[in-house]
């Protein structure tokens, strides 16, 4: 399986004549043996601050065994660690999406949500207040959805849904967005 990525120019130092072109370089695939390791490689990483090492690890292996749910997981987080000004949610989603329990699904897109919903919290705009209540509600949703199918002893989603609970009780400034109300313009 060959795959190959295009950098920007800036990323090394070109004639003038290169401007805006893109390198295209192979990428080096990972043996199945390696994955183990790469996966622990990849909670390191995070714990590090270093979500894009942890992305691109996890790429690695998705490249390798497209369903593996550690990787899935791992990718998820990194992205979403990778929340800040901008908050692009739609390739979390999918690798929520992959997975395989309809638990883990409910659980992780939850916490795609959650975290949207802090990224837009920090944020100090009331604009960004609305989109984080939404996005604390949504995930609140979801970790419901997850607490109905999860194991016994397994409260984790419980956890989240408290947590978000309590960031819209403390952040008052987090609430739903007004709705418009239209006047009738009186003719002449």
């Amino acid at each position: 399986m060959s795959s190959s990525i295009r950098w920007p120019s800036c990323f090394g130092s070109f004639a003038a004549s290169d401007a805006g072109r893109y390198m295209e370089l192979e990428l080096k695939p990972i043996s199945r043996e390696a994955i183990p390791g790469a996966l622990e490689r990849v909670e390191r990483y995070r714990l590090l601050g270093e979500p894009w090492q942890a992305e691109s690890i996890c790429e690695d292996i998705l490249r390798i065994d497209a369903r593996n749910q550690d990787a899935l997981r791992g990718l998820l987080l990194a992205l979403t660690d990778q929340f800040g000004e901008t908050v692009q949610t739609a390739r979390a989603l999918e690798a929520a999406a992959q997975l395989e329990s309809e638990y883990d699904r409910a659980y992780y897109e939850g916490i795609v949500h959650e975290r949207a919903g802090q990224a837009h919290m920090r944020r100090g705009i009331q604009e960004s207040a609305y989109k984080a209540y939404e996005y604390f509600r949504r995930a609140m949703d979801l970790f419901e959805r997850a607490e109905q199918v999860r194991q016994s002893g397994n409260d984790d989603a419980l956890l989240r849904w408290n947590t978000c609970a309590r960031m819209l009780m403390r952040h008052r400034e987090l609430r739903p967005r007004p709705k418009e109300v239209l006047e009738p313009v009186m003719g002449e």
